[in-house]
């Protein structure tokens, strides 16, 4: 517990530090380019930008249900314009200081260089925002050499990450609905963090009722993300999740229309957040039948080897976001094996998913919201 606290401490004050940073420069071309503006303004406006996400998850308990949505929202933009200022400032005061050297006025180098950092950042959440709220269909068409029973191909729609919240809602998953009613799948897959870390909008806001109206002639399965544990209420909801007819697995595996498996694994944060295990996927499947397809939903992309291993012929994941913005992708691509996209390993499929939806920043670049077609041929 202590070392938890240091360590929480430690990123709350590098935080700060750097917002300091940003804010100090944010401050200087304020001055010059409204003299005479009020000062508390300023400040005002940037602590809400700043610190509006951490206050929103520090006050959750105390405020009311919509200046929490309202904080949680301006805080979510202010992570993103935090991320991009970090990146962007040093360059614009390497731009300044070059101006001046030659022999531009500092007020006027500062207003300048400020000017176009604020261009590019403006360019930065034009093109992200489109990217997050616009999902495309991204299509897989893979072959699994076993008998599919009944069936000879399989569709599947797969929609990760929806993040459900404060900020993505009802709109949100209307888009969602009608690609997939698109796609006409037979069977629907959600592997994972539906929610983004409270289960409260999604009830509160009618989001169940809209995600009700997934529907597909096999079902719909969804697993757990780490996000839900992070919100906690698993139980109730689990329950809503299964009154609106979406079948959340943990640690379970179906027999679906008596032609193939579909398993889902409890997440890793279940150890974390409950302090529970999991199985590990070797137990999980030792009493599946082989010869069959098995599709395998695991929400973080780890231990691909060991799905292999197991007999899975298709994993499903998500959690990535592709790094969600540039170019966090760089880092995302080593911490893990498939960090997005497809692989074949051995004789199974592996597929990571963008996500639907995003966390924090409603910004994209570098990555799309999508929905996954995946048509599977049997060739048993």
């Amino acid at each position: 517990m202590r070392n938890r606290i240091m360590m929480i401490a430690t990123v709350l004050l590098v935080f700060i530090g750097l917002n300091t940073y940003i804010a100090w420069s944010g401050y200087r071309y304020w001055n010059a380019a409204l003299p005479g503006a009020a000062d508390l303004i300023y400040w005002i406006l940037y602590a809400l930008i700043a610190f509006g996400y951490i206050g929103s998850m520090l006050l959750h308990k105390v405020l009311p249900y919509r200046p929490y949505k309202l904080l949680k929202t301006i805080g979510s933009y202010g992570l993103g314009i935090f991320f991009y200022g970090l990146l962007l400032t040093p360059l614009a005061h390497l731009a300044g200081w070059l101006l001046v050297r030659g022999g531009m006025d500092t007020g006027k180098a500062i207003l300048t260089a400020g000017s176009v950092e604020l261009a590019v950042l403006a360019l930065l959440f034009l093109r992200g925002t489109w990217n997050a709220w616009n999902p495309i269909v991204r299509r897989y068409d893979l072959e699994v050499a076993k008998h599919g029973g009944k069936r000879q191909e399989l569709r599947i729609a797969v929609a990760s990450d929806l993040h459900l919240g404060t900020t993505i809602g009802k709109r949100h998953i209307a888009k969602l609905t009608k690609r997939v009613a698109e796609l006409a799948p037979d069977l629907i897959l959600l592997p994972g963090d539906v929610l983004d870390d409270s289960f409260e909008p999604f009830v509160r806001e009618g989001m169940a009722e809209e995600m009700g109206k997934l529907q597909a002639p096999l079902g719909v399965y969804a697993v757990l993300g780490n996000h839900e544990y992070i919100g906690g209420h698993i139980g109730d909801y689990v329950e809503k999740m299964r009154e609106i007819g979406i079948d959340v697995l943990l640690d379970r595996v179906e027999l679906v229309d008596g032609s193939f498996y579909v398993a889902g694994r409890k997440d890793h944060a279940v150890e974390r957040f409950m302090g529970e295990g999991r199985k590990p996927v070797g137990v999980l499947l030792a009493e599946a039948d082989k010869s069959r397809p098995i599709i395998l939903l695991d929400h973080q992309p780890h231990k691909l080897g060991a799905a292999m291993e197991a007999g899975v012929d298709l994993m499903l994941s998500g959690h990535t976001h592709r790094g969600q913005m540039l170019p966090n992708h760089l880092i995302t691509r080593r911490l893990f094996e498939l960090d997005w996209g497809y692989l074949r390993k051995g004789a199974m499929h592996a597929v990571v998913s963008s996500g639907f939806g995003f966390w924090g920043p409603p910004l994209r670049l570098g990555s799309r919201s999508e929905v996954l077609d995946i048509r599977i041929a049997f060739r048993g």
